[in-house]
């Protein structure tokens, strides 16, 4: 079972349900829009996905590992770019990458070689010696996802990824994304609020008050206005 896939995930926070029942599945090389307002649950979600807390049920398959049978195997393959920004500021683009693979165990030249070809993958290559800090917040974001790749992952998990950027900046951002899918490979799951982000041909799901109201291709949910759609199933809560 490749790609990702979430079976019956249900999940409290004391007496509130943050996700009940939310099942879904993303094939390799498909991009797949996890869309839904402020408190819809896709943190939570994401929380699961990355094992930093465990369902109450459900079942999650990782490339296909299960995650709670074999959490090392499965945590392995995926790659994570989490809302809020995980970079050392006062360190180099590289010098952060390079801290980041000695965390996978790569060293030396295989380090180098990975870190060269993620920062290229991501139009970063010329940035590599600038401090992080010096960095806009689009560039910050591409640093993020290449650091992602170093491992070489088969699943992209990106929680809320372009939080605070431009509209050109989102716009990048989302592009070279939808590039890792198409000409990588990678099984990526890209959370949002945002609408606009969501192309025709995406995998969509959509999550509202922590369960999943429609799951398909996203031109034929949305027919088209996909922000009607979504204004529409979630009570007109904000696109």
């Amino acid at each position: 079972m490749a790609g990702l896939v979430a079976e019956g995930l249900t999940h409290d926070w004391g007496s509130r349900r943050a996700l009940d029942n939310v099942g879904f599945r993303v094939e390799p090389g498909r991009f797949c829009a996890l869309l839904g307002p402020n408190g819809a649950g896709k943190s939570t979600l994401f929380g699961l996905l990355t094992r930093l807390f465990t369902p109450r049920a459900g079942r999650i398959v990782i490339a296909g590992h299960d995650l709670a049978c074999e959490p090392r195997a499965a945590l392995a393959r995926i790659g994570v770019v989490f809302q809020q920004s995980t970079l050392d500021l006062d360190l180099t683009v590289r010098r952060n990458l390079l801290y980041f693979a000695a965390l996978h165990g790569l060293s030396g030249r295989e380090a180098g070689m990975r870190i060269t070809a993620a920062l290229e993958r991501l139009g970063m290559a010329e940035r590599a010696h600038e401090r992080a800090a010096a960095l806009n917040g689009g560039h910050r974001r591409r640093m993020e996802i290449a650091r992602a790749l170093i491992h070489r992952p088969s699943v992209l998990l990106l929680d809320e990824p372009t939080v605070g950027l431009d509209a050109a900046s989102r716009r990048a951002i989302t592009d070279h994304v939808h590039a890792l899918a198409r000409d990588d490979g990678l099984t990526v799951l890209w959370a949002t609020h945002l609408v606009d982000e969501v192309r025709a041909d995406d995998r969509l799901a959509i999550l509202h008050r922590g369960r999943v109201l429609a799951d398909g291709e996203a031109g034929e949910i949305g027919g088209a206005d996909l922000t009607a759609r979504f204004l529409a199933l979630t009570d007109g809560a904000q696109a």
